[in-house]
């Protein structure tokens, strides 16, 4: 079935959070983004930087859609990757909110909701702040990188009583320096693995992503670090981050398990299928 569909990017101090929308959907709504800054706001004792205000916008941005049935709200293709959902099915709700957000079912049975905090360039302490924000409005899905952010997750999971198979914990391994052996790119991608779940204090997480990299033998090596995590139980799901066309097809090339999802940024400006890229995913699965 043909649909419009209308990405809509929140943009606050370097955050983003991209969410796809039925375009008739959009018509009856009123979204007002530019309110949405908590920047000069207090609560709770101290001042909202903006930031943190990402899971304030998302909250705002489901409330003004008056989400009851997010089955028939959303239409995740494109929306947060280039995965074409099997299904879409409902997720639980965070801690302290009644709001489901809507999630795609990935191979295996995986349930990914398709709305997430990324916490890109903040701080322990920013991390922390966001995901109460985030729990408080039934955002499970934490969208991760090794290092502070990592490191304000694994707090959040030490001093909180939120169960830990209630979240999605979705962490990205590091790119090779340029000149990387595939012999050493393997040994960085199965070390960061080991040294995540140390850190976080888990036995797995939910997806481990790939980065893009031009050294295309890193590719395959690192690919084949995250199916061997995958067959181990340390990660429920693999997937990969901006990789073109060309990127996939080398992957795949050597690739024993297709990853779950591509994830790219995406906008309406790009078009249904930028520069054949969609058409590429399909074609493997992806």
């Amino acid at each position: 079935m043909a649909l419009d569909i209308i990405r809509i990017v929140a943009l606050i101090s370097g955050l983003q959070f991209t969410v796809g929308f039925q375009s008739p959907t959009l018509q009856r709504h009123s979204l007002r983004i530019s309110s949405l800054s908590a920047a000069n706001n207090k609560e709770d004792g101290f001042s909202l930087d903006r930031r943190s205000a990402i899971a304030t916008t998302s909250a705002a941005v489901l409330t003004s859609l008056s989400i009851t049935n997010p089955a028939n709200a959303f239409f995740p293709v494109g929306a947060f990757a280039s995965n074409r959902p099997k299904s879409i099915s409902k997720n639980s709700s965070g801690n302290n909110s009644n709001r489901v957000i809507p999630t795609w079912q990935l191979d295996g049975g995986v349930e990914f909701p398709i709305l997430a905090l990324n916490t890109a360039g903040l701080s322990t302490e920013e991390t922390l702040r966001a995901i109460d924000y985030a729990q408080n409005e039934g955002i499970t899905h934490l969208d991760f990188h090794p290092g502070k952010e990592r490191d304000g997750v694994a707090q959040f999971l030490k001093d909180s009583k939120v169960d830990r198979d209630s979240l999605f914990l979705n962490t990205k391994i590091r790119k090779p320096a340029p000149g990387t052996s595939p012999e050493d790119a393997a040994k960085l991608a199965r070390d960061q693995i080991e040294e995540d779940l140390q850190v976080l204090g888990v036995k797995y997480v939910d997806m481990l992503m790939l980065r893009d990299t031009p050294d295309q033998k890193n590719i395959q090596a690192q690919w084949k670090v995250l199916e061997e995590a995958l067959a181990a139980g340390k990660t429920r799901s693999v997937g990969i981050i901006n990789y073109c066309p060309s990127g996939l097809e080398t992957l795949m090339e050597t690739a024993k398990v297709v990853p779950a999802l591509n994830y790219i940024m995406c906008h309406v400006g790009m078009g249904p299928d930028i520069q054949g890229l969609r058409t590429k995913n399909e074609k493997y699965g992806t």
